[in-house]
């Protein structure tokens, strides 16, 4: 059980886990009150087939898999969802420590779609998290040929899209990496992107949330993100002209 085409990804990026670090089961809980009717509540074998998990927050408490937790999901194949952490050894920004990775899936689907927001905020908060996002599957395809590495001259991402640093040049953690369909960013990343601007996100705050913590959900586009809609890649072109900062473009 993967993502597929028809799924939605969602990924956050966090400090490390330390010691008792209780986020891992905030993840999990938060996301399962955030779509109604979903129990993660197995795993999967290494021939795929389904795991039950009978003292599940235990094992997701003790287990620190990676330096995360380890794989979960529902058990509906028609409809999979998804959850999994990790620690990542390259930090949010050069040299800055390990960083906690969340990744989730959803269906693409009007359930999927309608829940997103409050998935990714649930898994944005539990993390406590700095960026995230949530994007069809296939924009992370996308998002690779923006990153421009030494020696690419000329670069040119597709669609017109902006080149970003990779990650390991970020210049602060605070700052996002790239743009999804939905952005998570925390109190810290918006003061480092300059979001809200009064005078300028209006359009960006009629599809905007905060965060219990004073971070911001926003949302891009009405419907997931569709780069072969016209006004869906404008929109996205005009989120990276507002924000330089992300991808590490406003510095040389």
């Amino acid at each position: 059980m993967t993502a597929t085409p028809s799924s939605l990804t969602l990924a956050v990026y966090a400090p490390a886990l330390v010691g008792d670090d209780g986020r891992p089961l905030a993840v999990v809980h938060g996301m399962e009150r955030a779509l109604p009717g979903l129990r993660l509540a197995w795993t999967l074998s290494e021939k795929g087939s389904f795991i039950a998990l009978t003292h599940r927050d235990e094992w997701v408490a003790a287990d620190r898999t990676d330096g995360g937790f380890p794989f979960l999901c529902n058990d509906d194949e028609s409809r999979p969802v998804t959850l999994t952490g990790w620690e990542n050894p390259s930090g949010l920004a050069m040299g800055s420590p390990p960083r906690f990775e969340v990744h989730a899936s959803l269906p693409l689907d009007a359930a999927g779609v309608a829940a997103a927001a409050d998935v990714l905020d649930a898994i944005g908060e539990g993390a406590r998290a700095v960026w995230g996002h949530a994007s069809p599957n296939g924009h992370g395809q996308i998002v690779a040929q923006q990153f421009r590495r030494p020696g690419d001259e000329p670069h040119v991402p597709p669609h017109g899209l902006p080149s970003l640093k990779l990650p390991r040049y970020n210049p602060t953690p605070e700052i996002p990496h790239y743009l999804g369909w939905l952005n998570y960013w925390s109190a810290a990343a918006a003061e480092a992107i300059g979001f809200p601007d009064s005078a300028r996100d209006a359009e960006l705050l009629s599809r905007a949330r905060r965060t219990a913590t004073g971070g911001w959900v926003v949302r891009l586009t009405d419907e997931p993100l569709d780069l072969d809609n016209p006004a869906h890649l404008d929109a996205l072109k005009r989120a990276y002209e507002r924000f330089p900062e992300i991808g590490g473009r406003a510095v040389s």
